[in-house]
């Protein structure tokens, strides 16, 4: 049985951050993956923001390692389209122009490269782990197991919180069906359950 890694590096890194409050150490996550998951090949897929030498350097050093594969792009800024409002004033009837600025958004999208390789790898006798909660991958999923992949491990947190009034969720429903649909060859594996073997420990000192 060949078994296979793909980390979606933003997604697991923000649903850690965000939800389950840690930050993955790269190095302890490929170890667990090789020695305990027993994972021949892991890939890491990963936007770096251009000036961040720090990652940079973070992902070359992985990528030295020789345990590790590393596929990187730069991190754009794209200008959201700003709102413009008209006002009417209340007292004198008169319009006035408001523009808001909506701000930027960052891209780097490493989905299809992700996604080109899942297919390559998959097959009889495979095992993959996949590190998303992104529902765009349940159509790459249904491809793999159709590929004849013996099993498919989502690695993410599905778990919700209530912040503001509003729940957040780093977990796509889309995986959720899926997963009950698949019961023998789709399974979930929450990251907060593996915390302790993958987790940061920062110095405050």
């Amino acid at each position: 049985m060949k078994r296979y890694a793909f980390i979606d590096v933003h997604n697991t890194d923000s649903t850690t951050q965000q939800m389950l409050g840690f930050v993955v150490d790269w190095i302890k996550l490929i170890d667990y993956l090789k020695y305990k998951k027993s994972c021949s090949e892991i890939t890491f897929y990963t936007g770096i923001d251009i000036g961040d030498e720090q990652t940079a350097k973070e992902f070359d050093e992985l990528a030295k390692m020789g345990t590790c594969i590393v596929k990187s792009k730069p991190i754009y800024s794209y200008k959201n389209k700003d709102i413009t409002l008209g006002i009417t004033c209340v007292n004198c009837g008169s319009e006035n122009i408001h523009t808001i600025n909506t701000g930027y958004n960052k891209k780097a999208n490493c989905d299809v490269e992700l996604s080109v390789d899942v297919i390559e790898k998959s097959g009889a006798e495979v095992e993959l782990f996949i590190f998303s909660g992104d529902g765009d991958f349940e159509y790459l999923i249904r491809k793999a197991l159709e590929k004849g992949v013996d099993r498919v491990y989502i690695c993410s947190y599905a778990g919700k919180e209530i912040r503001a009034g509003m729940t957040i969720s780093r977990f796509s429903t889309k995986l959720k069906s899926l997963i009950a649909e698949k019961s023998d060859k789709v399974f979930y594996v929450s990251l907060k359950d593996i915390k302790e073997k993958v987790r940061k420990v920062i110095s405050t000192v």
